[in-house]
């Protein structure tokens, strides 16, 4: 190990280190794109772990607000905590208890499930400031959608900058209005330009999600998408492959023969042009997502995180390209 960190030093690489895997495979390179864990080491000092909330929320995409059934990839909702204010307070203390193992002693407070600025400003205020009950919750992380942000809400999403770090992930997944009719998104491309720039008009950092893979997309849809990225006034971006969840609408699609699922290798390729056409301030929060456990119908490799990592770092470093080199 000392002979591998004095031959980083000499080459001038950096490295970091992964909680639970072999020393081997500890030592992962980190300056060949602008990675999210490396982000908040970097920032608070430390290891930075999430405790994930359910705030009980629903989405406008769900009760008739803005469509009905949700977009075509999402779970069908199960039972929801629907927690009030003082649950959010108890999972908060709870997920600490969780982690009293952990070397990590700052946290993040998710608001994970459907859209969690989809309430009154009083509703969402009271669940925000139960999140923030323990002086080791340095982040407040809130996942909505770009049509369930209005200026009120960002006023109060704003006055939490002053006590710990914050960003609003907004679910973007294409820049295609066409491709959103098709996964019944509920929304038009300019709304999330809209939202963006109302946050970040206040200072609070936005986080969009894409999906690769969309039912009818090509790689110029794809390409086009990042495109748009990088014209907005984002700081982060979350890529994910399109899986298919077995209670999701998709996988009745998916089991009639209307929908393949892209491969491995298809989303590696655009996964790398993705990054080496990305932004070089845009941190990259993840590069896969998490289908539910017992839920993945397809494809099989989709939560390997270990896997597609290795593989996007191995095509960058091999061909010495990095986040941005072909912007």
């Amino acid at each position: 190990v000392f002979v591998f960190w004095a031959a980083a030093f000499k080459s001038g690489k950096s490295f970091f280190l992964l909680r639970g895997q072999s020393v081997r495979h500890q030592l992962v390179k980190i300056g060949i794109y602008n990675n999210f864990i490396v982000f908040l080491k970097n920032k608070f000092g430390g290891r930075v772990d999430k405790i994930c909330v359910d705030g009980g929320f629903s989405c406008p995409n769900r009760d008739g607000t803005s469509g009905t059934g949700g977009c075509i990839f999402c779970a069908l909702p199960g039972q929801s905590l629907k927690a009030g204010a003082s649950d959010i307070r108890s999972q908060v203390k709870s997920g600490l208890d969780s982690e009293k193992d952990s070397r990590a002693k700052k946290f993040i407070v998710y608001f994970q499930d459907y859209s969690n600025t989809y309430a009154s400003v009083n509703e969402l205020k009271e669940k925000y400031d139960a999140a923030l009950c323990d002086e080791r919750i340095v982040a407040l992380a809130i996942a909505t959608r770009p049509d369930c942000i209005t200026e009120e809400i960002a006023d109060l999403i704003a006055g939490y900058c002053k006590q710990c770090y914050v960003y609003v992930e907004m679910g973007l997944q294409t820049s295609s209005d066409i491709t959103a009719k098709k996964i019944n998104r509920g929304y038009e491309t300019a709304v999330f330009s809209r939202a963006a720039q109302i946050l970040y008009a206040r200072g609070v950092e936005v986080v969009a999600h894409v999906i690769f893979a969309l039912p009818g997309e090509t790689d110029e849809d794809m390409r086009r998408t990042i495109s748009f990225v990088n014209a907005q006034k984002i700081s982060g971006i979350k890529i994910h492959s399109l899986f298919v969840s077995k209670n999701s609408p998709l996988n009745e699609c998916y089991l009639k023969g209307g929908y393949i699922p892209q491969s491995f290798e298809e989303y590696i390729a655009r996964l790398t042009h993705a990054v080496t056409h990305l932004r070089k301030d845009i941190i990259i929060h993840r590069i896969t997502g998490d289908c539910q456990r017992g839920q993945l119908a397809a494809p099989p490799w989709n939560n390997r995180k270990k896997l597609i990592r290795n593989a996007l770092e191995k095509t960058l470093e091999t061909n010495n390209w990095t986040q941005g080199c072909f912007l």
